[in-house]
């Protein structure tokens, strides 16, 4: 997993609420278990008609935020099923941080596995947010996560709070599988010791 310090990118600004797991990948898309090949069908259904073709007043198929790195999205954003797919499919695209009210706790402690930062903020300031975003590709927004703020690209900066474990995993790059690496040693020591111990297993 990649390690995430500062970001600065296009924030592309999305009001809906509750944008639930199956408009951000719809379940027709669940046959894969990869987490990889998933963006092209972020929000399939707001993105295209059924006839395959992009829809041009949806916000990521605007110019302007084809290569957004930030969301600002409306409240209790990742609401419906658990669906994994969702974070890789924001993932795959390449969005790395995502600003709303609220999330589904799911959906949010699943963003966090995924390298994504899910960053909740008051109402009042992620409707700024949503403003600086609609600036379009021009207005960079930065993500600092080790000062843990969010600073609008004309330099207004708001705080955000998040849990000390999930900055440290999300810092240093670490998902379960690297959270178990970073103890191979007393691992394979413990492994060593009970074969020594019960040769017979």
């Amino acid at each position: 997993m990649q390690k995430f310090e500062t970001l600065t990118g296009i924030a592309a600004p999305m009001p809906l609420v509750n944008i639930d797991t199956d408009m951000i990948i719809p379940k027709i898309f669940l046959k894969t278990i990869k987490r990889s090949g998933l963006g092209v069908n972020l929000f399939d259904e707001m993105r295209y008609d059924r006839q395959g073709n992009e829809i041009p007043d949806f916000v990521l198929n605007k110019e302007q935020y084809r290569d957004a790195e930030i969301l600002v999205a409306g409240d209790n954003f990742g609401c419906g099923s658990s669906r994994e797919h969702a974070p890789w499919a924001i993932a795959d695209f390449g969005i790395k941080a995502i600003v709303s009210t609220s999330f589904a706790d799911i959906f949010y402690n699943n963003c966090f596995k995924n390298g994504i930062l899910p960053i909740v903020m008051p109402e009042d300031v992620v409707d700024v947010l949503m403003k600086d975003a609609e600036k379009g590709s021009n207005a960079r927004m930065t993500v600092d996560l080790e000062n843990q703020t969010v600073t609008t690209s004309d330099g207004q900066s708001f705080p955000f709070e998040v849990d000390a474990f999930k900055k440290h995993c999300l810092i240093n790059g670490l998902d379960d599988i690297g959270l178990t690496m970073e103890n191979v040693d007393a691992i394979d020591a413990f492994e060593a010791k009970a074969s020594e111990a019960r040769p017979w297993v």
